[in-house]
């Protein structure tokens, strides 16, 4: 009688979370979510596993995933046993031309079929594809204006072969997600001259999703979403009080850049962009599926 009893509990507990869960997998039947996958997340098996099971639901279900990856960790690894030396500014690696093959090897090539096996393993069809495939992202070449901690004179730091998204093709997106297949993304592009170019992948999620009109962007982090003055989440932002949050240096840090982001995909036409803490076991699914989400919506 015991063990009838358990599987009861059970069973009524999986009935009262599917019941809860129906509004929302209504309310995202046919969306798209662009969710970029990096930082701890990916570096840790079992959360990769998870990440990979979430995905391959979310398909499931009727929604239609996108993912754009990154590879920070594991570029570093190669170019170590390769014996090149990188330089960082602002978080952006400077990008030599030995260095961007490196790049593209690790991004387009291990990196991503790995993430796309994590999805495949589950019961999905995803297939790896970067930004030079079909056209997806066009690239332009930035710098960084730096300013000199001793003097505070300005200069200018050629970074290199790295890019910014400067035009978005989603017909290839679209191909995929329209035959049922999940796209994962290196974020590589080329730009107008056929150059292969680094590019960093919070960018280039931001401007997929907005070029996609996406109903949400989930930026997966190793942090939690935007804090208040108080150290507490914030569970919902607009986008005139994300930018007054800069302002006043509430949000300050590397949390301005990925915020940034967000109010760009948004302002590009993306519905709602989410910054939330992906070491949180099946983040996605939580921030999607119920009310209390682990992250910070940002929307207009």
């Amino acid at each position: 009688m015991s063990d009838q009893s358990d599987e009861l509990r059970v069973a009524t507990e999986q009935a009262r979370i599917l019941a809860q869960a129906l509004p929302f997998l209504r309310r995202y039947a046919g969306a798209t979510v662009v969710v970029k996958y990096g930082g701890h997340a990916m570096g840790n098996p079992a959360l990769a596993a998870e990440f990979g099971r979430d995905i391959a639901l979310l398909k499931q279900v009727g929604v239609n995933p996108v993912i754009v990856h990154g590879g920070g960790p594991q570029i570093n690894a190669m170019l170590d046993r390769l014996g090149i030396t990188s330089e960082f500014v602002d978080g952006l690696r400077i990008t030599t031309a030995d260095m961007v093959e490196v790049v593209e090897m690790v991004l387009s090539g291990t990196v991503n079929k790995q993430v796309t096996e994590l999805i495949n393993r589950a019961g999905a069809l995803a297939v790896g594809i970067s930004g030079k495939d079909g056209g997806l992202i066009r690239a332009r070449r930035i710098t960084r204006t730096v300013i000199d901690p001793e003097t505070r004179a300005e200069r200018v730091v050629d970074l290199g072969l790295v890019g910014e998204p400067e035009h978005i093709d989603v017909r290839v997106i679209h191909a995929l997600t329209g035959g049922g297949l999940i796209p994962v993304v290196a974020p590589v592009g080329v730009g107008t001259d056929g150059q292969t170019y680094n590019i960093n992948s919070d960018d280039s999620a931001g401007a997929i999703a907005g070029a996609l009109n996406a109903t949400r962007l989930l930026m997966l982090t190793d942090v939690p979403g935007v804090l208040d003055a108080q150290k507490r989440l914030i569970p919902e932002l607009s986008a005139k009080q994300a930018q007054e949050m800069i302002a006043d240096g509430t949000i300050s840090g590397g949390k301005i850049p990925k915020v940034e982001n967000c109010l760009k995909a948004v302002q590009q036409g993306a519905r709602g962009a989410v910054i939330l803490d992906g070491r949180v076991p099946h983040a996605v699914l939580l921030e999607l599926f119920t009310e209390a989400g682990p992250g910070t919506l940002i929307h207009r």
